[in-house]
Order: structure tokens, then sequence, then C-alpha cells
């Protein structure tokens, strides 16, 4: 005989039913709210013409869709919000840089072609013999104007913004009688302003297209008005832009209108170019006698960065790792001081402290010796004084993590060592290093990789200078190459130059996502986290 169920079991259920299905109507509420917040955004993205990150937010929607309601992806929801934001803020950064590397994206190059075209068809001029007017402004209750315009052959208009040009009759409504001059007294809805009111809307007047289509009449003066028509007007047919004043056509060559002479025409517009960024960086004459300095300090300045700062701040750990030295603990304190102070601090003292004119450390050096280095305009001095105050910056650093690693190390080494007569230098070289790089070699490498792109101090302390004389782009003798793209992006004298500064970019991702990998593979990371499994 089967066993009766408990009724206590059956409200445990209905009540747990209840939750589960409470539940699962708020989680649809929640995920609702946030689907239309989404869809509206995309949206907005692509009427602005955002159309890669619209598709970019569409497929993160769907992602998240799909782990919130499928049973399989459970394990997801507790991440999938981080999951989400790496794509948007680490992997689509990533992806976007190197489509923008396969473009000519960068000053005069900012536009798609559509929106080229509708800028180059908005462009109005006043052809010969078209109309000019005397004019008279009505304003109304609300800020809008219109205007009564007066042709010198006696015939009239009431042109308001946005709407066809209606020519003076009897029937026109709403106008009101003419003054001696042909003028409204009055129009409905507005006021008539005089001379010095006008005046005082002149600004405004001017930036006001009255009219529509291919009859545009804008104020040009305080007594003029003119009718401007479309300077281009665009073939679809032909793919052709026509000057109407000059007849001479412009087809689009390398992502410019250009004429059958070679005229080109502002803006141009975005197109893929393939790899001819990279092949520019590689190649190009103008860059390659900066870029090879520029490669090549990027790499010195990486590796003595690490290596002065790691060998200060081990030698001082050492030191004082002594328990018998008095009021260490007080000096390590008082050591550590500029790694507690931003950086951006440091740097802005630092580059007082070495100013050619009023800084300290120059006074007192001619005074002493009666000279000062250059620090600022000579190439090996300027790159010494970015070495010294990125030395000041990191050698805090490796004391700690060193003072600590030291304590790592069994004493029994040293008493064996001892016995076996080897002296100082000997267990420096044969225990203490060898057993140092086993935790502290993963931080070299990530300090490399950090040093590697040090922009902060390179552009803040002296901004990549002094320049290269010579250069055909704007380049310093201690520039890196994160600053070298940081000019040619947003500094070039010749404007910005993002497709290029994208491929330079994509580059240097390359070198340092090697440089993480060898990592990984020097420190066995990935072998021992999968021992542990």
């Amino acid at each position: 005989m089967a066993e009766k169920p408990n009724p206590a079991d059956l409200r445990r259920l209905e009540s747990s039913s209840t939750l589960s299905a409470g539940s699962l109507m708020l989680r649809l509420l929640l995920l609702g709210i946030i689907d239309a917040f989404v869809v509206w955004f995309i949206l907005e993205l692509t009427l602005r013409g955002f159309n890669v990150l619209a598709i970019t937010f569409a497929l993160l929607a769907v992602f998240f869709n799909i782990v919130i309601l499928h049973r399989d992806a459970y394990p997801l929801r507790w991440m999938v919000v981080g999951l989400v934001l790496m794509a948007l803020f680490a992997i689509y950064p990533i992806f976007y840089t190197g489509y923008i590397s396969t473009t000519n994206y960068g000053f005069g190059h900012l536009l798609t072609k559509e929106q080229a075209i509708d800028r180059f068809e908005n462009t109005k001029y006043l052809p010969e013999g078209s109309g000019a007017y005397t004019w008279t402004a009505f304003r109304s209750e609300d800020g809008d104007f219109a205007l009564w315009l007066q042709r010198e052959d006696g015939q009239n208009f009431l042109a308001y913004p946005d709407q066809p040009l209606i020519e003076a009759g009897p029937e026109i409504e709403g106008v009101g009688g003419l003054d001696a001059e042909g003028i409204p007294l009055s129009i409905k809805g507005y006021e008539r302003l005089n001379r010095l009111t006008a005046v005082r809307h002149i600004n405004e007047l001017g930036e006001i297209s009255f009219g529509a289509g291919d009859r545009i009449v804008l104020v040009s003066s305080l007594d003029k008005a003119s009718e401007l028509v479309p300077l281009y007007v665009y073939s679809e047919e032909d793919d052709l832009l026509i000057n109407q004043q000059t007849g001479v056509g412009y087809r689009p060559i390398n992502g410019a209108f250009t004429s059958d002479t070679g005229e080109r025409l502002t803006p141009g517009f975005q197109i893929s170019v393939g790899l001819d960024n990279f092949v520019q960086f590689i190649e190009s004459p103008a860059l390659q006698g900066p870029l090879v300095r520029i490669i090549i300090w990027n790499f010195a300045f990486a590796f003595l960065s690490v290596l002065m700062t790691f060998s200060l701040g081990l030698f001082l750990a050492i030191v004082f790792n002594d328990p018998m030295l008095r009021g260490r603990r007080i000096i390590q304190t008082l050591l550590l001081i500029p790694y507690t102070i931003p950086s951006l601090i440091t740097i802005m003292v630092w580059r007082g402290l070495l100013n050619p004119e009023l800084g300290i450390i120059n006074e007192t050096l001619r005074q002493l010796i009666g000279w000062a280095p250059p620090w600022f305009t000579s190439p090996w001095w300027s790159k010494g004084a970015i070495l010294l105050v990125n030395l000041w910056l990191g050698f805090p650093y490796f004391m700690l993590i060193c003072s600590g690693a030291l304590q790592g190390i069994p004493t029994d080494l040293y008493d064996a060592a001892n016995v076996d007569g080897a002296g100082i230098w000997q267990q420096f070289w044969n225990i203490t290093l060898p057993m140092l790089l086993v935790a502290v070699g993963p931080l070299l490498v990530a300090s490399f990789v950090f040093n590697f792109n040090n922009f902060n101090i390179i552009f803040l302390f002296i901004e990549g200078g002094p320049p290269i004389v010579g250069a055909s782009t704007e380049a310093g003798h201690t520039d890196i190459l994160i600053s070298y793209v940081y000019n040619l992006a947003f500094a070039g004298g010749r404007g910005a130059q993002y497709g290029l500064a994208a491929a330079i970019t994509f580059v240097i991702f390359v070198i340092v996502a090697a440089l993480a990998l060898f990592q990984f593979r020097f420190t066995r990371m990935w072998e021992e986290v999968s021992e542990n499994v």
C-alpha cells in the first residue's frame, strides 16, 4: 500500500514552487528592463553611425540573455556581468584597434563616405545672377523668426525657416497691411522688428536657413540676404561629385573625392587600406629614422629600469635584513615613502628639481663644480634623467618584495656555506640570487612589461623630448613606442593619424602579449595550475 504524503511536505513543496515562480517572474522583469534599455541604446548608436559598437552590444545582449535563461548556462550566471564588462572594456578595444589599423582613419578622413557626401551637398554658394534681397525680420513670442524679402525687380517673398519661399500677393494669409515701402505692418503670430532690435539678433539670423529645397536664403549683412544653391551634386549612378559652379567632377580615390587634375576635396572619408599602415610602419623611410631609435630606446629603457630598480632594491633589502642594524625599521619605512606618493606628483617634483634655471639640483651643482647637466636639451642627459626618476619611483617596490623573499631563504644554506668557506660574494651569487629569482623572477618580467609601456614618466617629465632633428614626424629622443603613438594620433604636426597609430599600438600589443606569454612560460604558471587541478 502506497504511503500517504505528509501534509507538511506538500506545503513546503507548494511554498517552494511559489518562490521559484516568483523568482522567475522577477528575473524576467529585470531582464526585460535591461533588454529594453540595451535595444534603445543600440538604436541610438546605429543612428549616430557607431555600427561596430552597436553590433558588439547586440552580441553581448544575446550572450547575457542566453546565460540568464538557459539552464545549462547556470554556472556562468555568477560571472556573466564580469564577462560582459571584460568583453566590452578589454576584448572589444583590441579588436576595434585592429579594425582601425586597417583603415585610413585620421585627420581629414573622420567621416564615412555617406557623411562626406551629405557635407558636400549641404555646402551652398551664390551663383551669378541669383536672388539678392533686402530683408525685414519678424519674431514670434517663441523666438522663431520670419523674413520679408524684397528683390530689386519689385518681387517680394515671405520666408520661414525650412519652408519653401512664399511669393507675395494678396492671397497670403496672416499678412497685414503694407507700409509705404511695401513691408507688412504685421504678420500673424509675429512681431515686426525695427532696425535696432534686428541688429541685436543678427547673429541668430545669420545661422538660420530660410526657404527649402534648391532655394535657400541666408542673411549675409545688415541690409542684404542672398539666395544660395547647393555647390555640389552627387550622382550615385556614376559615383561622381559635380561642382555646379565650375562643372568639375570629382571621383572617390583613396578616401577623397579627387578631380582629374589631382585636386582633392576636404573632408575625405574612411576606407579600408588593408595592411598599408603596417607596411608604412615597417618600410616608410620617413618613419624608419626615428622609429629605429625609438624601438631601441624602448627596450633599453625597460631593461635598464628593471635592472637599476631591482639592483638598488635588493641592495637595500640585504643591508636592512641584518637584525643587528639599529633603527632599520624606521629607515625602511622612510625608504618606502616614494612608493606611497602618486607618481604624477613625484614626476612633477623631479621636473622642478632638475629645472635648468631654477632647479635646486642644478643650482647646487653650479655652486659646487660650476656646471650642471643639460637634463632637458641633451639626448643622453635627458635619458639619464628619466632613468634616475624611474629609479626613485621603482626601488621601494623591489626593496619591499626582496625583503620578504629574503626571509624565505633557509638560514641552513648560509651556515653550510660558511662551513665550506664560501665568501660573501660566493654566497650571494650561488645562494641568495638564485633563490631570490625563483620568487622575484615573474615580478621582474611584469616590471619589464610595465616599463615598456610607461607613458606617464616619458610624457609628464619631458614629453618625449628633446626632439629628433630632421625627423619627418613628431618624435623625440626619449620617446618610447606608446608616447610616439600618442604623438601620431593626437599631437602630430600633420594632424591625427589614427590608422597608423592603431597599427603601431597593435604591434605593441603583440610585443607585450609575447612578453606575458614568456612570463607564464618562465614561471611555469600554467603547468603548476594544471598539476593542482
